[in-house]
């Protein structure tokens, strides 16, 4: 009688827990399995290495090099994106000529594909007829343009301003969201007792906007860890594994150079410190 009552209530969740169990549960369960193994994801046939891709991936200096970048990459995103589009939101929420065009035009990077991004920011920076080195040519600095996506020293930090262009609106508008959802009350009462404009953004907008941020930067970390198209698009990782992150560097272990344990130990490392970086994080913000 109880599981009857139980499959009476509940047997509508069934279908979409065997696709959650299929094509999610399944798949991660066999993706820890084979990072036990030394297999080129092609052969039958498997060897048993218990955890040595792993104990390799933290021994082997590209893949030090590759958590670096993945590390700087996610700093840049945690800072400049957040504090553009704070900036932004705080400014196109007043009432100000053009608002609504404003706010169009500073989000509309967000939408694009980031495959797309990366084609039109390769042109930009092409070192021959692109639009920086264009700009450096005519106002008389040429020694200031090179081969910005060629270069090691410059690399990462190019792709980096396409991804702070693109990844900009997103937190503006969630920004936007949450501003408009502080009482104005709160800014009138401030007017009346002498505070100014300094005092009532650090008093009263950020923190009103902390449930916002806990969303927006917990949204940045998992993203970054994940960035993959514009790095594919731009570099292909290179010039010599200098813009690899974990997961170009994971897929070109696994689908080219055809090392599909090793490739799942990069997957299990980059979940691990997606959730190692963003819990506590979480729960430290909510339990404040």
């Amino acid at each position: 009688m109880q599981v009857r009552r139980f499959l009476s209530r509940y047997w509508l969740l069934f279908p979409a827990l065997a696709f959650y169990g299929v094509f999610l549960v399944y798949p991660m369960i066999f993706s820890f399995i084979v990072s036990l193994y030394r297999w080129d994801g092609l052969s039958p046939s498997k060897v048993f290495i218990g955890l040595r891709n792993y104990v390799r991936f933290f021994s082997d200096p590209t893949s030090l090099l590759v958590l670096k970048n993945n590390l700087t990459w996610m700093a840049f995103m945690l800072s400049i994106p957040v504090a553009l589009g704070l900036i932004l939101a705080v400014i196109l929420n007043e009432k100000i000529p053009g608002r609504t065009f404003f706010r169009a035009a500073f989000y509309s990077p967000a939408v694009l594909p980031l495959v797309a991004v990366g084609i039109i920011w390769s042109w930009i920076y092409n070192p021959t007829f692109g639009a920086v080195n264009s700009f450096f040519r005519i106002i008389g600095l040429p020694h200031l343009a090179r081969n910005w996506l060629s270069d090691p020293s410059v690399a990462l930090y190019s792709v980096i301003l396409t991804g702070i262009w693109q990844g900009t609106g997103f937190p503006m508008l969630l920004f936007l969201a949450g501003l408009q959802a502080i009482p104005r009350e709160l800014y009138e009462a401030a007017d009346i007792d002498g505070a100014t404009g300094v005092q009532k953004f650090f008093y009263i907008t950020i923190p009103s906007l902390r449930e916002t941020f806990v969303v927006v930067i917990s949204l940045l970390m998992i993203g970054s860890l994940k960035v993959f198209d514009l790095i594919y698009v731009m570099t292909w990782g290179g010039p010599g594994n200098f813009t690899q992150v974990l997961s170009t560097w994971m897929y070109f272990n696994t689908f080219v150079y055809h090392k599909a344990g090793f490739g799942s130990a990069i997957a299990w490392i980059t979940a691990a410190t997606s959730l190692g970086v963003t819990y506590p994080y979480i729960r430290i913000m909510s339990r404040r």
